[in-house]
């Protein structure tokens, strides 16, 4: 294969999405084995909003919450920040070589509301169940974190909510027809294009050569940067889009990126089982209402907003400004989270047990529960996949008679 085959295949060209996250569930597993810790980030964009209340004076570092998810250091010093920032580099460094970067901004205020709000209400529930899409669900599942399957089914609910919510009048913004006495000619400009792939090529190899040279003084943080980065070109490159996930079952009855998702955990969780059988301790959460509440209001919010934090950054790194509003609501929503986290957490959270399917079932025993939870998931989405389909298929028919 030659280059500009390789280029045009590999670095231009949309990824399948299928093999793309199990490859994302597969780089988690590396990432867990080695870091000690999971694929997750909205816990450090907790801390971003921690900080930057610091800079104003307020002492949030007192707060329980950041207590609990530790607020010192800086991101430079902190795994999950130089994962994140490793995550925009090779978001944009993805979306530079497929000349897929151009500011966009909103098309109507009402866009920016939804962003803003359905942001904020995604961080906020995220934060409450201990985990996003990453944490309490991809990778929170293959934990074998009860919790996770409590924040994964909420979701679901909450997104479909917010998919009902969304259909509202409210929310359609009028299109304006122009006139045209011709085609308008093709925008991509091939000089422009392969300019933005040589930056996208500097961008890729100076995240690079950040991490490795990190790792060398700080192997732990050097790591976390390059899986990042490797974790931005998956998301971009393959548009992997949590919400998407969830919205289009609802509304179109797409399921491809469901059934990724599904086989991405079934690929992540024999590998994570192998490392807890090294001695490398999974993340195990609190499986209360607090799990339930925050994948009820995550699952609405990202519906809302247009996008989970997967799906948020790798659209912000392409210019697409409304994602930038969504980012700042989930940095916004998840600090109001910490603020009160001391008056839910003993009701919703803390007294509830940290329930592992490994202790519970016994090592195989958790791992066939997990496995046998996850292909009835798989047929659930089957199931509703034929169902929809067949219901469209007859108000086709008689709409026609």
């Amino acid at each position: 294969m030659s280059w500009q085959q390789f280029k045009q295949s590999w670095l231009i060209t949309f990824w399948s999405p299928v093999p793309a996250v199990i490859a994302a569930g597969i780089l988690s597993t590396y990432y867990f084995g080695l870091t000690g810790t999971f694929w997750a980030v909205t816990g450090e964009f907790t801390r971003w909003g921690g900080q930057i209340l610091q800079l104003f004076g307020v002492h949030a570092e007192e707060w329980g919450y950041y207590k609990l998810i530790h607020l010192e250091g800086t991101p430079l010093t902190r795994i999950d920040g130089m994962m994140i920032l490793g995550m925009f580099g090779g978001c944009l460094a993805a979306a530079l070589w497929a000349n897929n970067v151009k500011l966009r901004m909103p098309r109507s205020r009402v866009r920016i509301l939804q962003a803003i709000v359905g942001g904020a209400i995604a961080g906020f529930g995220a934060r409450l169940a201990m985990g996003c899409n990453l944490a309490a669900f991809f990778t929170g599942i293959p934990q074998f974190s009860l919790h996770a399957w409590f924040f994964a089914l909420a979701t679901a609910i909450g997104s479909w909510f917010g998919a009902r919510f969304t259909l509202l009048p409210l929310f359609r913004i009028p299109v304006k027809m122009q006139k045209v006495s011709a085609a308008s000619p093709l925008t991509q400009n091939p000089a422009r294009a392969r300019r933005r792939f040589r930056l996208g090529m500097l961008v890729f190899i100076g995240m690079l050569g950040w991490g490795l040279l990190t790792a060398m003084n700080q192997p732990k943080l050097g790591l976390a940067m390059l899986f990042g980065v490797g974790f931005g070109l998956l998301i971009e490159r393959a548009q992997i889009c949590f919400t998407s996930a969830f919205r289009d079952l609802w509304i179109t009855g797409r399921t491809q990126m469901a059934k990724a998702i599904i086989f991405g955990m079934a690929a992540s969780a024999i590998g994570i089982f192998s490392y807890v059988q090294l001695g490398v301790e999974a993340k195990i959460m609190w499986a209360g209402p607090n799990a339930v509440i925050g994948g009820l209001l995550f699952g609405f919010g990202i519906v809302l907003a247009g996008g989970c934090e997967t799906g948020w950054m790798y659209r912000a790194m392409e210019g697409q400004v409304h994602y930038w509003w969504v980012g700042l609501g989930n940095v916004l929503g998840s600090t109001v989270l910490a603020f009160f986290w001391d008056d839910f957490a003993p009701s919703l959270a803390t007294r509830w047990d940290k329930i592992n399917l490994l202790d519970t079932f016994g090592p195989l025993g958790g791992l066939l529960v997990t496995y046998l939870l996850l292909f009835a998931a798989l047929l659930l989405i089957i199931g509703w996949e034929k169902r929809f389909f067949r219901r469209v298929g007859l108000a086709t028919v008689k709409e026609t008679l």
